[in-house]
């Protein structure tokens, strides 16, 4: 069964355009690019890459980077649009890389996509040095149980938000300017307990805001209810 995400790749490439939607330019770029700018990451593995934006972000830092995705149509964008960038077809439950490869794994916005999560985190982790760091921006856990009615007008006819079924891990389909794809909903807990499995320590975990300079109606709904959370994990130094 698709997940969308072939049918979807034309509209994602032109929803996202050279700067990324609102969530990534206003919300997560801010703080991404501030947990690997100046750090000395020699090489990267950015997981689910798609058409290659954080990929030449990380490039332009001076950071080799590998991307990875499984979605061909994105993966033609991102070599057209950088051709010197490394990007092959690839999925994050079964990485071609050998271990210990990457001082830096990062997962933009791909745990969401992502179906066999059992696989895939220990690979992040199998991949990454020791003394790595894998960088991971997803929805909050609020936001994907908040499928499908999310933000809605409520009796009194103020806006809110709903949440259900948080424990139930389940996949949805959810749409938006011509994308439909599959995003998994998990309870925070269930990231947690394997990124903690591979032996990973959590330095950082930020639930970000919009800059300031963003739509005052977003800025006020990601205040009632952050969208996104931010990890910093680290692999202990052998």
């Amino acid at each position: 069964m698709s997940n969308g995400w072939d049918e979807s790749a034309a509209a994602w490439i032109t929803d996202q355009g050279d700067e990324g939607d609102f969530g990534r330019k206003f919300v997560l770029d801010p703080p991404m690019l501030e947990r690997v700018t100046g750090r000395g990451f020699a090489n990267a593995l950015d997981v689910g890459c798609g058409e290659g934006r954080f990929s030449r972000m990380l490039r332009a830092r001076g950071i080799a980077t590998v991307g990875i995705d499984p979605t061909a149509a994105l993966l033609e964008t991102a070599r057209r649009r950088d051709p010197e960038g490394d990007y092959r077809l690839g999925r994050a439950e079964a990485l071609e890389f050998a271990d210990a490869s990457f001082d830096l794994v990062v997962s933009y916005l791909t745990l969401i996509d992502i179906p066999d999560i059992d696989a895939a985190i220990p690979e992040m982790a199998r991949v990454l040095k020791p003394g790595g760091t894998l960088l991971v921006a997803n929805l909050t856990s609020f936001i994907t149980a908040g499928q499908p009615l999310g933000w809605h007008d409520g009796a009194d006819g103020k806006q809110q938000f709903a949440i259900d079924n948080y424990m139930t891990e389940r996949a949805d389909w959810v749409q938006w300017r011509g994308i439909r794809i599959h995003n998994w909903h998990r309870p925070l807990s269930r990231y947690m307990s394997l990124f903690l499995a591979e032996g990973l320590q959590l330095r950082a975990f930020l639930e970000p805001m919009p800059t300031p300079d963003a739509d005052a109606a977003a800025i006020e709904r990601h205040h009632r209810v952050p969208y996104f959370v931010l990890m910093e994990w680290a692999k202990p130094a052998a």
